[in-house]
């Protein structure tokens, strides 16, 4: 049987929302050697940081370098509020923020690692923080409960995601509507900011890979000494 014209350019419609709903990852032998040879929408994946690296997190001369206490004065947390630190690592900024949401909120510190987890266990501990979660997710999935989430933040995390669809399909509908969805990625726009190319996004690339989930871009903010604060919204 031969399709008609019209059916034919139905198909290809068809077969185009698919891709754009669900974009394909590419393989590549000829990869940087900071990536995964795993590409998605164009951009290399990078390697994941593993918990080996954690005191590099706490490292004494991150406020200088990247001012994280400028990044949390401007999400305007408020007490009460629920914020996830999707790829909490060793819980720097988690704490940081769990200050500012108070007793009455919570901050769940978010990562695929287990050892990371029991790094934030062990501080939670030593510094009497009650309103800290170490919580495990998984590549795919953060395992959060549907619309409980006020903010979710990624602090130099998305790019090293290996299923970036999957896991932001599975992190919005935990949004609440109008809960935000915050980025900090280094400046890849800015070749002086000293971080492998592969550890870098621009703003253009997030938006791209944003677009296809319903969420509201508002705003990029340039306050940070090395990083873009990217803001998103749910519908």
């Amino acid at each position: 049987m031969t399709l008609q014209p019209f059916a034919l350019k139905a198909l290809t419609l068809l077969a185009i929302a698919q891709v754009q709903s669900h974009p394909p990852y590419v393989h590549r032998e000829d990869h940087d050697p900071d990536g995964i040879g795993v590409f998605y929408l164009g951009r290399e994946i990078a390697q994941v940081m593993g918990h080996e690296a954690a005191d590099w997190l706490d490292r004494p001369e991150r406020e200088a370098e990247e001012a994280p206490s400028i990044l949390v004065k401007h999400l305007e947390l408020k007490p009460g509020m629920s914020v996830a630190d999707i790829g909490a690592g060793s819980g720097y900024l988690s704490f940081i923020m769990a200050k500012a949401v108070g007793a009455t909120g919570v901050v769940y510190a978010e990562d695929i690692q287990p050892e990371m987890l029991d790094i934030v266990r062990e501080k939670s501990k030593q510094n009497g923080f009650k309103n800290v979660k170490p919580w495990l997710g998984t590549t795919t999935n953060p395992k959060l409960k549907p619309g409980s989430i006020d903010l979710m933040i990624m602090v130099d995390v998305y790019h090293e995601f290996d299923k970036p669809y999957e896991m932001i399909s599975n992190m919005v509908p935990a949004l609440k509507k109008g809960g935000r969805l915050v980025f900090v990625e280094y400046r890849q726009e800015d070749p002086d900011v000293p971080i492998k190319l592969v550890h870098k996004m621009s703003v253009a690339q997030v938006r791209k890979e944003m677009a296809i989930f319903p969420l509201d871009y508002k705003k990029t903010v340039e306050i940070l000494p090395r990083q873009h604060i990217i803001e998103f919204t749910r519908r």
